[in-house]
């Protein structure tokens, strides 16, 4: 049973996936459905009321009265709206519509009086000139021109819907796109930034020939494994993140010594995921803007906390006065922000505090 269901399922998403992709289909099937319930429709009524019209009679007039009606609306849609009243030209649009649907109604009556009715009526009868068709104004206004309206009308308004919801998609992945680059570009200005710093640390060490240099080497070479290989992606696992936090805080340890003194707890109790470099990124923003800016004895305290409804990350930094004088602005606590809104809109919450001491940021995310 699950196995004749999924197959039906299947076939259906195929035959539906045929239709929305081939624009000639979806107008076949549009017209077919109308022109089935038009003649059911007919046939319904004209039961009712005990004439004689069969299958073949009813597929011959609805075949003469349909064709005026998908020309009317065709005219409409491809010609009329776009080239009038698009362009704000009304008085215009409404003559032209007064005129051709005028026109068509007599077609529609040459239609059935030289084509249907010789094909369904036995015996001699009157066929009325062309002539007299053109001038019998009060039949067509009655019958033909009732007719032919509302069936335009209603493929305006599928047509128009069709369009409005093709208009949605393609704004929503214009949008989708424009997330995703500027998310690029973003990745793209903390990646240099997290290397300059790096590598400007290297340079020091690497000055006074420091023993510690080739372990400095070898940590980095393990941070830009994971930024080249493994930050791609939108999301990576919360411990993935923090195993470069360790690696880049052991990192900048070789550069500071004993003075610097930096704690990390943390309490996982639902592993998660997060945005590749955001987690990283405050904590180098801690150190440029905290340890980097203070030459005597540098604090960083980080805690993690995840648990099924919320993933929060405290960072707190001791700041020296010289940092506080000069008010500094980060560019990178900005850069986290602009991404943080791409991912997750307001699904988060960046919370900055600043004493004469300490800097204290902390990123609570909804899981």
């Amino acid at each position: 049973m699950n196995t004749f269901i999924f197959v039906l399922m299947e076939i259906v998403s195929s035959i539906v996936g045929f239709f929305r992709k081939n624009r000639v289909a979806k107008h076949v099937l549009f017209w077919g459905t109308l022109f089935s319930l038009s003649i059911l429709q007919d046939l319904i009524v004209l039961n009712d009321q005990d004439l004689n019209f069969g299958i073949k009679d009813e597929l011959i007039y609805n075949t003469c009265g349909f064709l005026t009606k998908i020309a009317a609306s065709y005219f409409i849609v491809y010609f009329l709206v776009p080239k009038y009243v698009k362009r704000k030209r009304y008085v215009l649009a409404l003559l032209l519509f007064c005129l051709v649907i005028y026109f068509l109604a007599v077609i529609s009556r040459i239609l059935i009086v030289y084509v249907a009715e010789p094909l369904t009526i036995d015996g001699p009868f009157r066929q009325e000139p062309i002539l007299e068709i053109f001038t019998h104004f009060a039949w067509l206004f009655k019958k033909y021109i009732p007719n032919i309206i509302p069936t335009s009308f209603i493929f305006i308004a599928v047509k128009f819907f069709l369009n409005e919801e093709k208009e949605k998609e393609k704004k929503l992945k214009l949008a989708k796109e424009k997330a995703e680059i500027e998310l690029k570009t973003l990745k793209g200005q903390l990646n240099p930034h997290f290397l300059f710093n790096t590598l400007n640390n290297i340079y020091s060490l690497s000055i006074v020939n420091s023993p510690k240099t080739s372990s400095s080497i070898a940590k980095l070479s393990e941070i830009l494994d994971q930024i080249l290989y493994k930050s791609d992606s939108k999301f990576i696992s919360l411990q993935s993140e923090l195993t470069l936090i360790e690696n880049y805080i052991e990192l900048e340890k070789l550069r500071y010594d004993e003075r610097l003194q930096v704690s990390v707890t943390t309490n996982i109790t639902n592993e998660t995921e997060v945005p590749p470099l955001i987690l990283l990124s405050l904590v180098e923003n801690a150190f440029k803007h905290g340890a980097g800016e203070d030459d005597g004895s540098p604090t960083i305290a980080i805690s993690v906390e995840s648990s099924e409804k919320t993933l929060v990350f405290c960072i707190d930094n001791s700041v020296s006065k010289y940092y506080q004088h000069q008010n500094k602005k980060s560019i990178g606590l900005l850069n986290i922000k602009k991404q943080l809104d791409l991912i997750y809109g307001t699904g988060y919450n960046l919370d900055i505090q600043q004493t004469s001491d300490n800097f204290s940021v902390t990123l609570t995310i909804n899981q």
